[in-house]
C-alpha cells in the first residue's frame, strides 16, 4: 500500500495541512500511520475518506455530521442504513440548495438581460 506525506495528501484532496490537522484532532480523520520518526503517513483508504469529506464539505454538511458518518462507519457494517439515511437527508438539503440557486441564478441573468436590453450592449 502506497503511503504519502501530509503534503502529498494535502495536495492529492485539495484540503490544507492545518485542515488536515483538525480532522485528525476532531478524529474525522483516525488511525493516520506514523513512520518510525512519528511523521504522519497517509494511505489510500486515508486518501478515500479525503474525497468523500471534500464532496461532503463542498455540498454543505456540517462538520458534526461529517463527524457521525465517519463514526458510525468505523462501528461496521451493520450502521450501513444510518449512513444512507444520513446521506440521503443532506441530498435533500443539497437538492434544495440547487433549486434556490438556478431560481437565482434565472433572476440574475433576466436583471443582465434588462441592462442589456435598455444599454444596448450584446
Amino acid at each position: 500500500m502506497r503511503g504519502y506525506t501530509p503534503s502529498e495528501a494535502a495536495t492529492r484532496s485539495g484540503f490544507s495541512l492545518d485542515t488536515l490537522r483538525y480532522y485528525e484532532k476532531i478524529g474525522l480523520l483516525s488511525d493516520i500511520g506514523r513512520t518510525s520518526g512519528g511523521r504522519r503517513v497517509f494511505t489510500d483508504d486515508d486518501l478515500s475518506w479525503l474525497v468523500l469529506f471534500r464532496c461532503l464539505r463542498d455540498t454543505g454538511m456540517p462538520i458534526a455530521e461529517m463527524c457521525r458518518y465517519a463514526e458510525l462507519a468505523r462501528d461496521g457494517e451493520h450502521t450501513a442504513g444510518q449512513r444512507q439515511a444520513l446521506l440521503e437527508r443532506h441530498a435533500e438539503r443539497v437538492e434544495e440548495q440547487m433549486r434556490l440557486l438556478e431560481r437565482q441564478y434565472d433572476h440574475l441573468r433576466e436583471k443582465i438581460r434588462f441592462y442589456r436590453a435598455s444599454h444596448g450592449t450584446a
